[in-house]
């Protein structure tokens, strides 16, 4: 069915559903120029999707799809039977190869799915030398996503062990079907013109970001249950939304769904105490209640009640991973926080409730940060890292003010929603 067809969403099928998914992710998500290569990830699961959107990306004039497949159980084959020192190792070729398409002009794609709780009875420290080895060898790649130099986005594909997850009741078959139902909808593929109706919400997105850069808070006070936390913003900072036009020129929206508005934190300036409202699953385990205690940007006490040793772990990887690199501002009537559906992954949970995110900085939250160089970033107060994990602390419990430069507070949101 042509995207500008119109249908009501009972009388799509599954297949035109996850035709229209991949449609609005390379046409809007991602932005795609013809001539302009591809490189996508997914889960082997996600197999249907990937096809789809290999053929959109061909029909939108790309010569050259590269998918690198992923399988959990091969994963967990790692941690049963690999030595030791397996664990401070990374394919650095491979991530090098991935640095080397972005540099060549490559967008990048990625798709969403594994199974939350994939590593969640092994090893922690095996499990955090295993990251902590991935995030070096990343890191020149990953610099291209964080300077926005590239199209890039995100999209999920339900897959039955993240489906067993979210909805351990049901059957196999029922419970997939509810996971692609609440992905379909999240996607706005559902609209009778999904690629309108996201022009619509990008721009809704874009007027709340202009509303944030005109008022040039200095910082933002959240209040609530097990939270009193005062987070400055960094020096010249911008807050952005929805979609943004890349450094090779090209516009795209970086993660589908989002609901968010962001911008950079002042390293050194957050202080107080801060309590998560939804579990945050890494790197397959599920960390619980999370709290933690900030000095002058700094984690110096952390708790949760599942997880704590990953969290700690995670919190460890270098002096910036217990400083914030992004702060989001979502509303609880969101969409996702609406459906009322625990997502158990961050592309979604992110967008049910305002967070934060320990680790690095995007650089183009911050005037010019594409031009600045790594010290003049860290002048500004934004944070460097080899990792960047968000965590929700947003609810209809807490209210959140605006603190002007004179130490003015004005109410921002109340119970979670804008005033």
């Amino acid at each position: 069915m042509p995207m500008n067809s119109i249908a009501t969403a009972a009388q799509l099928t599954h297949e035109q559903k996850l035709d229209r998914l991949a449609e609005v992710a390379i046409r809007v998500g991602l932005g795609l120029a013809p001539g302009q290569e591809l490189m996508m990830t997914a889960p082997l699961d996600a197999l249907p999707l990937v096809r789809r959107i290999t053929e959109h990306a061909y029909r939108a004039g790309s010569p050259l799809v590269t998918t690198f497949l992923t399988d959990d159980e091969s994963t967990l084959l790692r941690y049963r039977y690999a030595s030791g020192d397996s664990f401070d190792r990374a394919a650095g070729w491979f991530y090098d190869g991935i640095a080397a398409a972005f540099k060549s002009g490559a967008a990048r794609l990625a798709v969403t799915g594994a199974n939350p709780s994939l590593l969640s009875k092994e090893d922690p420290e095996k499990v955090s030398r295993a990251s902590r080895a991935v995030s070096r060898a990343y890191r020149p790649a990953l610099e291209f996503i964080t300077r926005h130099e590239i199209n890039w986005t995100i999209v999920a594909s339900a897959t039955p062990a993240w489906a067993a997850e979210m909805f351990p009741g049901d059957e196999p078959g029922a419970a997939l079907a509810k996971l692609w139902d609440a992905i379909f909808a999240a996607s706005r593929v559902e609209a009778e013109d999904p690629v309108a109706a996201w022009k619509t919400h990008d721009g809704n997105l874009h007027a709340r970001a202009a509303m944030l850069n005109e008022k040039r808070y200095s910082a933002l006070r959240y209040r609530g249950p097990g939270t009193d936390l005062t987070l400055g913003l960094a020096d010249d900072h911008l807050w952005m939304g929805g979609g943004t036009t890349a450094g090779n020129g090209l516009y795209c929206i970086p993660n589908m769904p989002t609901e968010e508005v962001f911008s950079t934190p002042h390293k050194d300036r957050v202080d107080g105490t801060v309590t998560s409202t939804k579990p945050l699953s890494h790197q397959g385990t599920m960390i619980e209640n999370i709290s933690v205690r900030f000095e002058k940007g700094r984690i110096v006490e952390a708790h949760a009640t599942k997880g704590l040793e990953v969290f700690e772990k995670l919190i460890a990887t270098d002096e910036g991973a217990r400083r914030l690199g992004e702060v989001a501002l979502v509303p609880h009537s969101s969409p996702i926080a609406h459906s009322g559906l625990l997502f158990l992954n961050t592309l979604f949970d992110e967008n049910a409730a305002s967070h934060i995110a320990l680790g690095q900085a995007y650089s183009s939250c911050v005037k010019n940060g594409d031009k600045l160089s790594p010290e003049e970033l860290a002048a500004r107060g934004a944070n460097d890292s080899l990792i960047h994990v968000d965590w929700m602390i947003g609810s209809d419990k807490i209210d959140i003010d605006g603190v002007t430069a004179s130490g003015t507070a004005e109410p921002l949101m109340r119970k979670g929603e804008w005033v």
